[in-house]
């Protein structure tokens, strides 16, 4: 037997005429996400294996956090032969039971040439695997699984199956500025929109001296996090205490959050045309938070020529938090952090800003002249992926 991991798509399939393109993309994340050493990679028709690893289990879990991946699963590849098969199997029983009282085989057969039928392949290996191991039938819930896949050139036995994020393979579908804080609502939106294959590049809004340099770098590292499906994001700090300082002194206070939004997305917009990024996007969720009010997002919309996509905005807290958790963002967002939006916000703000209203605000600022210098002075940094346990020193 030789060891392998086999790579399910997930959406892939859809493609049709630009399959092609995206399984390249997929191979492409693929390779990175499990390293030079991880193995050679071999694409099928609707499966990558990954052939010539030195461990499997390894580049299996690394392989199983790739978008555009359904399933992963490590085993070994066998001849195209019944009895091969049938000693393959039960080989991986020995090896798997782990105190196991039943089994299931599920076999499927992609090459139609082959003797035996899905069906007649279980019963054939399954009855050889009850009088090698006295193991009892279980189709329903067995406590051991064991999967026998027969391709063109050979078949891959294996036990157990690890779930992928599904999703199309980051960088299929376009570039995205997400606008990021140091919160548990927007690393969670980039992740989504990661998940829909976009590449990132992330936008802060950083009020120096009103918010602290530790914030600075908790975005950073959440940057990093994202950073996993991609390699590098690129982190536009935006200096924007100038901004608000201004809009603090020349509007009414329940217009702030507003106008403040207005303004991030005019400078979100102008970086992102300059970075190539084709639309926008933000951790907002409708009516979690005043600026949020329906009447108040059409308001700061409006300011945008951009897509602006909201992945969040029918989650509620709660949905969003069991993201953060699943992803790895949520110790980072919980952090005790300052927030450029909370400046000078008083206690109750607008709910329903409307575009004339926010429009005449404006008139008694220089808004063009705050966007222009927050873009100029921007400092991009190049963030690495976040090293995990089990990554390969680089």
């Amino acid at each position: 037997m030789t060891p392998l991991v086999l790579v399910r798509f997930a959406e892939i399939f859809l493609k049709r005429g630009n399959r092609r393109h995206f399984e390249e993309l997929l191979v492409r994340n693929l390779r990175a996400a499990i390293g030079p050493g991880g193995g050679r990679l071999v694409r099928g028709y609707d499966r990558i294996l990954v052939q010539d690893v030195t461990a499997p289990e390894e580049t299996a879990r690394r392989a199983a956090g790739v978008f555009g991946v359904a399933s992963v699963s490590a085993g070994h590849a066998v001849a195209l032969d019944v009895d091969a098969i049938v000693a393959a199997v039960v080989e991986v029983v020995a090896r798997e039971r782990n105190g196991a009282r039943t089994f299931a085989i599920r076999a499927r057969r992609a090459n139609k040439r082959f003797p035996l039928d899905s069906l007649g392949l279980n019963r054939v290996v399954g009855r050889a695997v009850q009088e090698a191991s006295a193991l009892r039938v279980s189709l329903d819930a067995p406590d051991l699984e064991v999967g026998i896949e027969v391709g063109h050139e050979a078949a891959f036995v294996f036990a157990g199956t690890r779930p992928g994020p599904g999703g199309l393979p980051v960088g299929a579908t376009g570039h995205v500025a997400l606008l990021l804080s140091g919160g548990i609502d927007s690393p969670v939106a980039g992740w989504l929109a990661q998940k829909r294959g976009c590449r990132l590049s992330a936008i802060y809004f950083h009020s120096f001296p009103h918010v602290g340099e530790r914030t600075k770098e908790k975005v950073r590292e959440l940057c990093a996090v994202l950073a996993r499906q991609q390699g590098n994001v690129d982190l536009h700090v935006v200096p924007f205490a100038a901004a608000q300082e201004a809009v603090r002194d020349g509007a009414r206070p329940p217009l702030y959050l507003v106008l403040y939004r207005r303004l991030m997305l005019r400078i979100a917009e102008r970086i992102a045309e300059s970075i190539g990024a084709g639309a926008l996007c933000t951790g907002e969720s409708l009516a979690q938070v005043a600026s949020q009010t329906l009447k108040n997002l059409d308001t700061i919309n409006r300011v945008a020529r951009l897509p602006v996509l909201r992945p969040l905005v029918t989650n509620d807290k709660n949905e969003t938090i069991v993201l953060a958790r699943r992803i790895g963002t949520y110790d980072l967002s919980v952090q005790p952090h300052d927030d450029c939006c909370s400046l000078f916000v008083p206690p109750h703000p607008e709910l329903k800003c409307t575009p004339e209203t926010a429009e005449r605000a404006e008139r008694r600022l220089d808004v063009e002249a705050l966007v222009a210098d927050a873009v100029a002075r921007t400092e991009v940094l190049k963030v690495a992926p976040e090293r995990r346990a089990g990554d390969a020193p680089t």
